[in-house]
């Protein structure tokens, strides 16, 4: 039989994470933030990568100076 002061109406309260889930949680942060940041250098490098057809620019050891 159920009791009279059991609450049936209303929020339940919810446990705290423990430890495992904390954890758990943190990994999934780190991994999100890392392929972040990995999605966001691609995304840099891609914009600015020079074009194909841009084959004018050559560097090297001597790039500093005049060929011309």
């Amino acid at each position: 039989m159920r009791s009279s002061f059991t609450a049936t109406t209303g929020l339940r309260l919810t446990r705290s994470p423990n430890a495992r889930d904390q954890a758990a949680r943190w990994r999934l942060v780190a991994a999100a933030a890392f392929i972040g940041l990995a999605l966001a250098g691609g995304l840099l490098g891609a914009i600015t990568a020079p074009s194909a057809g841009d084959q004018t620019a050559r560097t090297g050891p001597f790039s500093y100076f005049p060929s011309e």
